[in-house]
């Protein structure tokens, strides 16, 4: 979206891209899936609704999976760190979102930034058990690339979907 004024569709669309991204955290799949489908879905939202839109769900849904006992009791304090890692994956995606080729270099360098959020404070701030904190670094990266890479090559498509749908319904 390239004008940052909050229409009532833009609101609309946060809103189910929030309820879907909270419904694939639902599912109960392994973190192998559900990692890369949050960070899919962050993704897509800063391309569909803007950086402000990806930024708002990355910002909820640690603190959703932390209520709903989908996020472990023991991550509580790293939450605030998953928090600003996904602002972080969300606000270079949105500065480098100018062509499709700017979006794969923002999701490469968010998911590093990302990775270096989430990861560093396992490492270096919080104090965790072992496998909690592992679960906070490399995995943390792979997610954020699958899912961001996977979120840039259908970017298009979804895009295409929901402009169609738009001159389809103002007929």
């Amino acid at each position: 979206m390239k004008n940052s004024k909050l229409t009532m569709q833009t609101l609309t669309r946060t809103a189910m891209l929030l309820a879907l991204t909270l419904a694939f955290q639902a599912l109960g799949l392994p973190t192998v899936i559900t990692g890369p489908l949050v960070n899919f879905m962050l993704v897509l939202s800063v391309i569909l609704v803007g950086t402000g839109g990806g930024v708002f769900i990355g910002t909820i849904t640690p603190w959703i999976a932390l209520l709903v006992g989908i996020l472990p009791a023991p991550l509580a304090p790293a939450v605030p760190f998953i928090m600003a890692g996904n602002a972080v994956l969300c606000l270079i995606v949105g500065v480098l979102s100018q062509s499709t080729a700017m979006r794969v270099l923002g999701v490469i360098l968010g998911s590093l930034l990302k990775f270096a959020v989430i990861g560093g404070a396992a490492s270096y701030v919080l104090t965790l058990p072992a496998p909690m904190a592992q679960m906070l670094t490399f995995p943390q990266l792979t997610n954020a690339l699958l899912g961001g890479l996977l979120a840039v090559s259908m970017a298009s498509a979804i895009q295409w979907a929901v402009s169609a749908g738009n001159h389809s319904a103002a007929k």
